[in-house]
């Protein structure tokens, strides 16, 4: 019997112990990224059904630094999109960008992340981006930690598509 895609993502990502996240809150459970990110069969397998729930037109991928990225290239690959990565912060030396292999300003871009919690570190990268002119509606996640993120990201006219939530990895 094969395992379900949530299982295989729960199984690879899921530890539990006390952890605290980057929106500051303490949680018993975590979901580590490299656990499914290091994966390449399953890597794979996550971008083709994240795929699948991309609807709009989008000039490129923006794969946020450093979590988005591998699923970003990944999701690339597979859809054919190009992809921009977005440090947190210009590059202090080469090329001294904050967005690395293509212009922002006035393309429709999509934002790719790994997991959502608040929506803190995507609003960070989305202020930016708009601020040179980038256009943005749109975030996909692998998980949604179902933590006030989408709402978060509502408030700044963002739309999160999500391949798995929270309940969904807990009732794999």
């Amino acid at each position: 019997m094969s395992l379900s895609l949530a299982q295989r993502v729960y199984d690879a990502a899921h530890l539990t112990g006390t952890f605290l996240l980057r929106s500051g809150a303490t949680s018993s459970e975590y979901f580590d990224k490299y656990g499914f990110e290091a994966d390449t069969v399953l890597l794979k397998d996550i971008a083709e059904k994240l795929a699948t729930k991309i609807t709009g037109d989008y000039h490129a991928l923006a794969g946020l630094e450093i979590d988005g990225i591998p699923i970003a290239t990944m999701l690339s690959q597979i859809t054919g999109t190009p992809t921009l990565f977005i440090r947190k912060t210009e590059k202090e030396y080469g090329t001294c960008r904050y967005a690395e292999r293509g212009e922002v300003k006035d393309r429709r871009l999509l934002i790719v992340e790994d997991v959502v919690t608040s929506g803190g570190a995507i609003l960070d990268g989305v202020h930016t981006l708009r601020a040179d002119d980038a256009i943005i509606n749109d975030v996909v996640c692998v998980i949604d930690r179902q933590s006030g993120g989408r709402e978060n990201l509502e408030k700044e006219d963002l739309s999160l598509t999500s391949l798995l939530t929270i309940d969904q990895l807990k009732q794999a």
